[in-house]
């Protein structure tokens, strides 16, 4: 994975305010990874962003995810692959006795990477898999005609930033 982002002042990528919260360890990250159920997909298209929560997988250099072959957030991804992501985990609330110092427990993970459409039928069906993995023990066969109105986008992964906060 390139880290051909560069880290400035003011950008997402820049260098992150509070230290002591950053998630260096790329382990850590990779368990963010492969624990969250949702990845928060980021388009842009022009002037407008679009966000979008997906089911995904991960297998250690790319992330995968499904969708209808027609619909705003492929028409948008054909215009811009570039997108961001966001998986979080282990969410909950640190109490306070001041309302004002109430925080967020979790563990985030940001990326930036660019989408490529899965166009091979054994590299989609592989990706399916391991969607469908993620949320049961049980194995499939995909109907030709689900398989084919499917798309499987895959997310080459750019750059990656880690934060953990209570936990």
């Amino acid at each position: 994975m390139s880290q051909n982002i560069p880290e400035q002042a003011g950008h997402p990528f820049g260098p992150m305010r509070r230290k002591d919260r950053e998630m260096t360890d790329r382990a850590e990250m990779d368990d963010v990874l492969r624990a969250g159920k949702v990845l928060h997909l980021a388009l842009a298209d022009g002037d407008t962003p679009f966000l979008v929560p997906v089911f995904f997988a991960y297998d250690g250099e790319s992330l995968f995810f499904h969708s209808a072959r027609a619909g705003s957030k492929i028409d948008i991804l054909k215009r811009n692959p570039k997108v961001c992501f966001e998986i979080s985990v282990d969410h909950g609330v640190i109490e306070s006795d001041m309302a004002c110092d109430f925080e967020a427990r979790h563990r985030t993970v940001i990326g930036f990477g660019r989408a490529e459409f899965v166009d091979d039928a054994a590299q989609k069906k592989a990706a399916l898999d391991r969607i469908v993995a993620r949320f049961t023990d049980k194995r499939f066969d995909y109907p030709q005609a689900n398989f084919k109105a499917t798309a499987v986008v895959r997310i080459a992964i750019a750059s990656l930033k880690g934060k953990r906060h209570g936990v």
